[in-house]
């Protein structure tokens, strides 16, 4: 009976342990299951709150000034949902731009382009269908440059200010769209923060350039302080295309910058030539007078106001005495005088 007793305790522990397992298998297969369910949630939940999921390419062309390539740093430190890449060559056609957006999976572009090592031109694009538009870019200050008190946390949103202008004319209501979409940052960015303390400001001169401003914000009265950096953009042609297609829009009054380097030293010119003009006109005003000089004319007047010819009148002779005599006194006073002087003066250097 003992053998029988031991087999029976035996197989009773092992269904036990058996049931044990099961239980603990169908515990994971549960909270495995709640895992997924959370994180999945936790996925919806990031989806639901980061809907606009621009990215913004900022790159340059080969060939660019420092200058140009300091303002290209600060555009990526202003604007977190931005991402680089290496430099374009210049030979590369444009369509090439919107392939490089779509392998690094953005939607908008900021290109810079130069040119003659001097002239720089910012693209902005939307890739997807257009518009480009295309500035030129002129008193570029960066934020190394102007070292400027104001300061701002990185990652920050920024608020967008434009002006009034903006919507009065219909291609800087389509500027203000590009403009909004490019530099405002998406909300819940994975990059970004969730705070605002800087404003970028966007104001339209009256001769149509467009200013560029980076304010902080100090504190709740909303007291701003300039961060940088400034740069003027100078609308030239807006195309329907992704830098390319029909021009919707050219500035009549754009000058290009070989354009008004040409009119400059046309200028310079002018101003030489008409110097040159008047350094002739002067030498021969010179020669005539030299001319008229030389020759002799007749003075019929100059025989009656000689004071070299002899007086014979005894009255006459009288009163040139006096005035003479009159003469002679002032001129032998004006000597004491000066004598004195001159005599003080050494009295004074001797002692």
């Amino acid at each position: 009976m003992g053998k029988y007793q031991k087999l029976k305790r035996a197989q009773i522990l092992a269904q036990k342990e058996e049931e044990q397992m099961s239980d603990v298998d169908m515990l994971s297969e549960e909270s495995s299951s709640d895992s997924e369910d959370e994180a999945d949630k936790k996925e919806e939940k990031k989806e639901s709150k980061w809907i606009n999921r621009e990215r913004v390419l900022v790159f340059c062309s080969r060939g660019a000034d420092f200058r140009a390539r300091h303002l290209m740093n600060d555009m990526k430190a202003m604007m977190p949902h931005a991402k680089g890449e290496s430099k374009m060559d210049k030979s590369a056609p444009m369509n090439q731009i919107a392939e490089i957006a779509l392998m690094k999976n953005c939607t908008k572009v900021v290109y810079f382009e130069t040119r003659k090592h001097k002239d720089l031109y910012m693209w902005l694009g939307n890739i997807s269908d257009g518009p480009s538009i295309k500035f030129l870019v002129n008193d570029v200050h960066t934020m190394k440059e102007l070292k400027m008190t104001g300061n701002v946390l990185k990652g920050s949103r920024p608020v967008l200010s434009f002006d009034a202008t903006f919507d009065k004319e219909p291609q800087f209501a389509l500027i203000k769209q590009v403009l909004t979409q490019t530099f405002s940052t998406p909300n819940h960015h994975p990059r970004s923060q969730p705070f605002i303390d800087h404003v970028f400001t966007f104001s339209i001169t009256p001769n149509h350039r467009i200013y560029f401003r980076n304010f902080q914000m100090c504190d709740e009265t909303l007291q701003l302080q300039e961060v940088g950096p400034r740069f003027v953009l100078h609308v030239d042609k807006i195309f329907s295309g992704a830098f390319e297609g029909d021009v919707l829009y050219e500035n009549p009054t754009y000058l290009s910058p070989t354009e008004s380097r040409k009119i400059m030293k046309q200028k310079k010119a002018d101003a030489f030539q008409q110097k040159k003009r008047q350094q002739d006109e002067f030498k021969e005003k010179k020669i005539k007078i030299e001319e008229a000089k030389e020759e002799c004319y007749e003075d019929p007047v100059g025989e009656m106001y000689d004071t070299n010819l002899l007086i014979e009148d005894k009255e006459a002779q009288g009163i040139a005495k006096v005035i003479d005599g009159r003469i002679v006194k002032r001129i032998s006073k004006k000597n004491t005088k000066m004598a004195k002087k001159t005599k003080k003066a050494k009295a004074a250097k001797a002692n």
